[in-house]
């Protein structure tokens, strides 16, 4: 059986330029992969910016 990760991302604090938060993206993604039949063994996500330094 093919095993299946779900990443989620926010990169910024500003509304206008982030459409979905991190808990929305994963409400997709999980109905998705309940939609299509896949196997989720982990979900990864993160919220910080890759524009600053660490």
């Amino acid at each position: 059986m093919t095993k299946y990760f779900i990443y989620c991302r926010k990169s910024t604090e500003d509304e206008e330029r982030q459409i979905l938060s991190i808990e929305a993206q994963l409400t997709e993604l999980r109905e998705f992969a309940k939609q299509n039949n896949l196997f989720v063994v982990k979900e990864y996500y993160e919220s910080k910016t890759a524009k600053e330094p660490g």
